[in-house]
């Protein structure tokens, strides 16, 4: 994952990592204007379903930046 931010989504991307999420996904987690700021490939369920797609930032650790089951380490 990248560490820039992707300034589309109207093109079915996520804004935070760039990998592609459907309309429907946008649509349903997405803000108000379609883009999805987060998406399964950056970030958990248990964020996305709490608003973390539409930019709400929520009590969970952010998987990226916190230790844990799926954050904090890279891929090897």
């Amino acid at each position: 994952m990248s560490a820039e931010s992707f300034t589309h989504s109207a093109d079915g991307t996520c804004l935070h990592c760039g990998a592609h999420v459907s309309n429907r996904f946008r649509r349903v987690y997405g803000d108000n204007g379609d883009r999805a700021h987060r998406c399964s490939e950056c970030d958990t369920y248990a964020q996305l379903t709490r608003g973390s797609a539409a930019s709400v930032d929520v009590p969970i650790p952010d998987p990226e930046t916190s230790p844990g089951r799926r954050g904090g380490e890279a891929d090897v």
